[in-house]
C-alpha cells in the first residue's frame, strides 16, 4: 500500500514529531469486526465470567466530572442485555453526586438557589454557598465515609479506572495506588477533591488480588478471573489516555523520554505513535494469557471532537476542511478569543493529533487482524469512525468537509424523536429546556446516559456477530436483533429527561464555576495523576 500523500508544509505544525504522518482525510470508519477473515468457532463450556471491560473513564461510566452511575455505563447495560447485570462486579460511588465533583450536581444546587444566572448582587451570596457545598463534597470523598473504601466480594468484571492509558491496566494495582495517596492537611484552599484518583482506582482494585493475595493490575486481574472459569467476553477500550490530555489541558506535549513509566509519563498529553505501539505490542502480550472466547478491541476516538475544546468561529481553516483555526474555551465568546492570551490548541495541532490516533488505529487493527489469522477470535470495534459520524461542527453541519465515506450515524428512533435531535456540542438549555448537545455531559468530554447506550448497543452487536447468547424473559436466546432499551435510558438520563436550566447557551455558569475552580484543566491533572 502506497504512503498517504505528505499534507503541504503549512499545514503540519512545526512541532509534530517526524513519525506521525499528517494526513488531509480520516479514515473510513472499519465496519466488519472480523476484518474479514473467519475465525471457527468453538463450542467449550460455558464461560463463568459473561463480560468483564479493561479501560478507562469510558467504560468507568465517568459523566459531568465525575464518576457516579456505574450502573448506567456501557459494561453494565451490556451486562444486563445478557441477563447477567446481578452477577456483574462494578464498583459505587455514593454520595454528593460522585467523585471528585459532579457538575450537574453543583449546578442544579445554584440552579435551584439562584436562577440560570446569578444577578450581581447575588454573586457574593452565591459564593459563599458554593465555597460551603464544595467542602462538602471535599470532605465526603477526603475523609468521612467515601474515603472508605467498599470491601468486595471478588475481582471487579468492570475493571476500567477513569484516567488510565495503556500503561496503567499494565502497571497500576492497588498498592500503587495507596502509595500515591497523599497526606491531606486541612485546608480551604483546594475545592475539588484531593486523591480523587488514587480514590477511583482503589475502588475498583481493591479487590484485585490473587490466591496469594498478592495486588493484581486490571490484567492481571482479567487473567485470574479467566482462570477462575473462563470469560465470555473480554472487551479491551484503552488510548484515548494517550491524547485526551491535548484537549483537556489545551496544550500539546508529544512523547519523549520516561513515556513507558508511571513517574515518567505525567509531563505527555499525547504518545508519538512509534510510543503507542511499543506499549501496544506490550499490551496484545499480556491480554493474550487472558482465557476469553472473545476479545472485543476499540479504536481510540478523535479526542479532537470533544467539545470542552471549542472550534472558534463559524469558518473553519479553509474550504473543505475538518479544523477551525484554534480551540479553546465553549465558554470564551468567539468575537473576544484572543490566541496571546486565551489558552488554545491550534488547527494544524488537532491535524496532527487526529493523524497519530489514525495511526494508534492502524496498529489496534493489526493486532485483531493477526490474532484471528491465528484462529483467535478478536474483534475490533472502530468507536473512532462512531464518533466521526456523530460530529456535528465537524461534518454534519459542514457537507464541504465531508469525506466521501462519510454518512451520519443512524440514532435510534427513541433518541432520534427527541427535540431537538441530540448531538455533539457542548451541552446548552434555556428556559424551555435542552436547546443544544445531548451526547456529552456537562464536563464536555464523557458522554450522556444516552450516549453510552450507543456505545452499549455497539457492543451488543459485536458480541452478538460472534455467538454471543442474550437471552430473553424466559431464559431462552432471544431472536432477532438484540435491542437496547433506548426508551427506558432516556427516563435515566437526567440531563436529557430533566435538563438543568443553568447550561445556558453562552456557558456563562460553567465557565464561572471554571473560574473559581478551574475543574477543566483539574480534569486533566486528575486523569495525568492517574
Amino acid at each position: 500500500m502506497a504512503d498517504p500523500p505528505a499534507v503541504p508544509d503549512d499545514l503540519r505544525d512545526p512541532n509534530t514529531p517526524p513519525d506521525v504522518v499528517v494526513t488531509l482525510q480520516a479514515p473510513a470508519p472499519i465496519t466488519d469486526p472480523t476484518l474479514g477473515i473467519e475465525v471457527p468457532r468453538r463450542d467449550g463450556d460455558a464461560a463463568r465470567h459473561r463480560l468483564v471491560s479493561i479501560g478507562d473513564s469510558l467504560s468507568h461510566g465517568f459523566q459531568s466530572f465525575a464518576i457516579f452511575n456505574t450502573d448506567l455505563s456501557y459494561p453494565a447495560l451490556v451486562a444486563a442485555e445478557l441477563g447477567w447485570y446481578e452477577s456483574f462486579l462494578r464498583p459505587e460511588y455514593q454520595g454528593f453526586g460522585g467523585l471528585p465533583l459532579n457538575l450537574e450536581y453543583l449546578t442544579r444546587q445554584l440552579d435551584d438557589r439562584y436562577g440560570s444566572e446569578p444577578a450581581w448582587w447575588e454573586l457574593g451570596s452565591a459564593l459563599l454557598h458554593l465555597h460551603h457545598t464544595l467542602r462538602e463534597i471535599c470532605d465526603y470523598w477526603e475523609e468521612g465515609q467515601g474515603s472508605q473504601v467498599p470491601v468486595a466480594p471478588g475481582i471487579m468484571h468492570n475493571l476500567a479506572v477513569s484516567g488510565y492509558d495503556i500503561r496503567d491496566v499494565m502497571a497500576r494495582t492497588a498498592a500503587t495506588e495507596r502509595a500515591r495517596l497523599k497526606t491531606l492537611p486541612a485546608s480551604l484552599l483546594h475545592l475539588v477533591a484531593r486523591n480523587s484518583g488514587e480514590l477511583m482506582g482503589l475502588y475498583v482494585l481493591e479487590s484485585a488480588v490473587d490466591a496469594r493475595r498478592r495486588p493484581l493490575t486490571p490484567v492481571g486481574a482479567a487473567e485470574a478471573l479467566g482462570q477462575d472459569g473462563g470469560i465470555e467476553t473480554l472487551i479491551i477500550f484503552i488510548g484515548a489516555n494517550n491524547a485526551l490530555g491535548t484537549m483537556t489541558d489545551l496544550h500539546v506535549a508529544w512523547s519523549g523520554p520516561g513515556y513507558d513509566t508511571l513517574e515518567g509519563k505525567a509531563g505527555y498529553t499525547v504518545w508519538r505513535p512509534i510510543h503507542f505501539a511499543a506499549e501496544l505490542e506490550l499490551l496484545v502480550e499480556q491480554v493474550r494469557r487472558v482465557k476469553a472466547q472473545h476479545v472485543i478491541w476499540a479504536t481510540v476516538p478523535h479526542v479532537t471532537i470533544v467539545p470542552i475544546a471549542h472550534g472558534v468561529g463559524d469558518e473553519k481553516m479553509r474550504p473543505g476542511s475538518r479544523y477551525f483555526s484554534y480551540y479553546t474555551r465553549p465558554w470564551i465568546p468567539d468575537d473576544r478569543f484572543d490566541p496571546a492570551v486565551d489558552p488554545h490548541v491550534t488547527g494544524n495541532q488537532a491535524r496532527a493529533i487526529d493523524s497519530a490516533i489514525d495511526q494508534y488505529n492502524q496498529v489496534i487493527a493489526g493486532h485483531v487482524r493477526a490474532a484471528r489469522e491465528a484462529g483467535i477470535d478478536w474483534l475490533l470495534l472502530d468507536t473512532c469512525g462512531l464518533m466521526d459520524r456523530l460530529a456535528s461542527r465537524r461534518y454534519a453541519v459542514d457537507p464541504a468537509a465531508r469525506p466521501p465515506w462519510w454518512t451520519p450515524y443512524e440514532l435510534p428512533p427513541a433518541v432520534q424523536a427527541l427535540d431537538p435531535v441530540p448531538d455533539s456540542r457542548f451541552f446548552a438549555t434555556d428556559q424551555r429546556g435542552r436547546r443544544a448537545g445531548g451526547l456529552f455531559s456537562l464536563d464536555g468530554v464523557h458522554p450522556t446516559t444516552i450516549a453510552y447506550g450507543l456505545m452499549a448497543q455497539e457492543f451488543v452487536d459485536v458480541m452478538a456477530g460472534a455467538g454471543v447468547v442474550f437471552p430473553g424473559p424466559d431464559g431462552r436466546p432471544r431472536q432477532g436483533p438484540v435491542q437496547i432499551d433506548f426508551g427506558r435510558l432516556i427516563g435515566r438520563d437526567t440531563l436529557i429527561s430533566d435538563p438543568p436550566r443553568g447550561i445556558t447557551p453562552d456557558l456563562k455558569l460553567l465557565g464561572w464555576v471554571n473560574e473559581e475552580l478551574d475543574w477543566v484543566k483539574g480534569m486533566g491533572r486528575i486523569f495525568a495523576s492517574a
